[in-house]
């Protein structure tokens, strides 16, 4: 009978030895480092940022900073050349052949407003799009400072979700260019130089009527 009663605890203490030789593997095991060291990717992507819209202008870079009311032009010279950026070209896709520019629309005001946008239709990338939508804060020469947002529409970034950069945006022009370029022209989704241009178009020469022989 002790045989037996000793042969049953020696049983149990086996059994119990493995359970938890186990328990400790699987433990070791999932503290083990992964492929994804030292974590995990989310489950969840980013959300994108919704912009700015005109109708509610607000600035990241100054929670203080008020919405203006009046453009400030520091030079007459490139703000009447600025009147006429009404061309915008996408360097994403502007190599492309069969690529297109996109039309943009400066108010004067008080307070001027640009309004733009390129639909692309080179090959491959239909659907895409980039656009503008912004009042103009400051114009000085060579840099035009504006307030609102600029969106891409790429179809293989964040599943075609426009990404966006929005606040008080900055646009460069060297020289004698004819072209403007966002400063801020990087895409927040995926990292991609946007070149995103507003480009200077001349206006047509109003042809006056020829002098009627007398």
């Amino acid at each position: 009978m002790q045989r037996l009663g000793l042969a049953l605890s020696l049983a149990v203490l086996v059994l119990a030895g493995t359970a938890f030789a186990q328990s400790s593997s699987s433990s070791s095991g999932s503290d083990a480092p992964s492929s994804f060291y030292p974590a995990p990717p989310p489950l969840k992507a980013p959300e994108v940022d919704t912009g700015a819209p005109v109708g509610n202008l607000t600035s990241p870079l100054a929670a203080d900073q008020v919405k203006p009311t009046r453009t400030a032009i520091d030079s007459e010279a490139e703000a009447e050349m600025f009147t006429h950026a009404s061309r915008i070209v996408w360097g994403r896709y502007s190599r492309i052949k069969g690529a297109k520019h996109g039309t943009a629309v400066v108010t004067k005001g008080a307070l001027w407003t640009i309004k733009g946008r390129l639909d692309s239709v080179a090959p491959g990338t239909e659907g895409d799009w980039a656009s503008i939508d912004a009042v103009v804060e400051r114009i000085a020469p060579n840099h035009v400072t504006v307030r609102g947002e600029v969106a891409f529409r790429v179809a293989k970034v964040q599943n075609g979700t426009p990404c966006k950069v929005a606040g008080v945006l900055h646009f460069h022009r060297s020289g004698k260019s004819q072209v403007w370029r966002l400063a801020e022209g990087d895409n927040p989704c995926d990292g991609s130089q946007e070149f995103f241009d507003l480009v200077y178009e001349k206006p047509p020469v109003e042809k006056k009527p020829a002098p009627k022989k007398g």
